[in-house]
């Protein structure tokens, strides 16, 4: 009996040209919007979806649209590939549907895969490994700005200077089933320019906690794989890329920083564009 095919996922973002589906032939008498939304609903319900764009065709053209679909597993792609070339799915006529074999990209994406921001991460954990898969606790989310330059009473902070403040955060994420745990550590600032207004540095001091916060979950996910059989099940692995930060001892962390307890929510809204992917240019799809 042989071993079911295995993927081994990270917690970047998914830029290989296996996992990216170029489906055109769509038929113009629609909106572009109801157009995605038929796209992602059809796709959607055969792997989990990164991205997905809807394009236009070039003018010259046929009228009618493209699109792009983005897969975070290659296996996933592959099998939504099969499952819907040449049939009609949402329309009268049969979708084409191919896997990408180039990609264009911008010089700033050549050779790099840029890491998930952590609401992605959570997308990625909470399908593979389920809502109760995993667990995420704040070990410190502590206030390290200049203290002699920067008092916690906005009222005593003069208008004439701009003020930063600063927040690390780091984080441990469980994963009990798996017996193992990461940690990941997040940096942020916030500039605050008016001094006298002590709801705007409030504002600005939750800003800066926060994106501490996603930041620690972010990078704490950098730490593991997840190994995705064809069977179905998910084994967790830690990455060898990246040096853990476990290996810190509670005695030095706390020389450095002042434990506080700290209760965010793991559904906090944060920017999901982190990643530009340029479409007008692709070529080279499979045949």
């Amino acid at each position: 009996m042989s071993l079911p095919d295995t993927e081994v996922l990270d917690f970047k973002t998914p830029m290989e040209n296996h996992k990216t589906l170029f489906i055109w032939n769509i038929l113009p008498n629609r909106s572009e919007e109801a157009v995605y939304d038929l796209v992602f609903k059809a796709f959607s319900a055969l792997g989990l979806l990164y991205l997905v764009r809807v394009f236009r065709n070039a003018a010259g053209c046929q009228p009618g649209f493209y699109a792009v679909v983005k897969f975070y597993s290659g296996s996933d792609a592959t099998r939504a590939r099969d499952a819907t070339h040449g049939r009609c799915l949402f329309q009268e006529v049969p979708l084409k549907v191919r896997i990408c074999t180039k990609q264009h990209r911008g010089p700033s994406f050549q050779g790099q895969k840029l890491t998930l921001n952590s609401s992605k991460c959570q997308e990625v954990a909470n399908y593979y490994l389920g809502f109760n898969g995993w667990s995420s606790h704040i070990i410190t989310l502590q206030n390290i700005s200049d203290m002699e330059d920067f008092d916690d009473d906005a009222q005593q902070m003069t208008t004439a200077q701009t003020k930063c403040i600063k927040y690390l955060c780091v984080m441990e994420i469980q994963f009990t089933k798996h017996m193992m745990c990461c940690r990941g550590v997040g940096l942020s600032e916030e500039l605050v320019q008016d001094g006298t207004d002590p709801l705007n540095y409030v504002l600005k001091v939750g800003r800066a906690q926060k994106s501490a916060t996603q930041k620690a979950m972010s990078d704490a996910f950098q730490k593991i794989l997840l190994v995705v059989l064809g069977n179905g099940k998910v084994f967790v692995q830690r990455s060898s890329e990246l040096e853990e930060l476990d290996s810190i001892i509670e005695e030095e962390l706390h020389t450095q920083l002042q434990v506080n307890s700290v209760s965010l929510s793991q559904s906090e809204c944060e920017n999901l564009s982190d990643f530009s992917f340029d479409t007008g240019t692709m070529e080279g799809i499979e045949k």
